[in-house]
């Protein structure tokens, strides 16, 4: 594998633990403080699925609070773009965003209705073994898990290495994991630190996002 791209997983997701995004929320209190969150995500994190063309919401259920926390941030720093969050995100304060994302986070995320079948196959083998020369990519279970419940604590399995934030990914709408894959690929997301997930993506055909979305999206967490 190259190893530049080895150094960038391992460095590269960093997750700044100190801070305002690193603070620790209370779910009780966050669950009066989504309100306005549920209107597109769901009332307990599930957001339903939408028909294309219709931009997909995600589903917030279940997902790592840090994770929540630096997307919200991002947001409303400017280091990520929406036309719905970039000015949602401007009127929240750093403690109901911690209350938020720790409301979320202690959720439990749904099933999807079936996907693709035809794209299964080719999804689980990127996702368990990743791709091969010309363009490398490392299996996805590596850092996401085997159920793509994430990871923000390495040193259960490695003895040095730094603090990585690796993001639930199992269960999400396939709609929505496709599209962030390809706003990496393209560039239009560059939110993800040290370029991580921009050098995985661009070394992603589009048939590839597709099959490891549809993946994704029967994953069980």
């Amino acid at each position: 594998m190259d190893n530049k791209l080895v150094a960038g997983i391992a460095v590269g997701a960093l997750l700044l633990a100190w801070g305002p995004a690193g603070a620790a929320g209370n779910p009780e209190a966050g669950q009066q403080k989504a309100a306005a969150c549920m209107a597109c995500h769901g009332a307990d994190g599930n957001s339903p699925p939408l028909p294309p063309p219709t931009e997909q919401w995600p589903k917030l259920a279940g997902q790592l609070p840090e994770y929540l926390l630096k997307q919200l941030h991002d947001f409303k720093a400017g280091r990520r773009t929406n036309e719905q969050m970039s000015p949602q995100a401007q009127a929240v304060s750093d403690a109901d965003m911690a209350d938020i994302a720790a409301f979320f986070a202690s959720q439990k995320i749904g099933p999807n209705e079936a996907g693709n079948k035809d794209l299964l196959a080719q999804g689980e083998n990127i996702f368990l073994k990743g791709k091969g020369r010309p363009n490398p990519v490392p299996a996805c279970i590596g850092c996401h898990g085997p159920s793509g419940a994430g990871n923000r604590d390495w040193a259960k399995i490695m003895s040095k290495m730094p603090t990585v934030l690796a993001p639930a990914i199992g269960g999400q709408h396939a709609s929505y994991i496709a599209k962030q894959l390809k706003s990496y690929k393209d560039g239009t997301r560059s939110n993800d630190v040290a370029h991580v997930m921009r050098d995985i993506a661009q070394r992603l055909d589009d048939k590839d996002i597709d099959a490891v979305a549809e993946y994704l999206a029967g994953l069980s967490r």
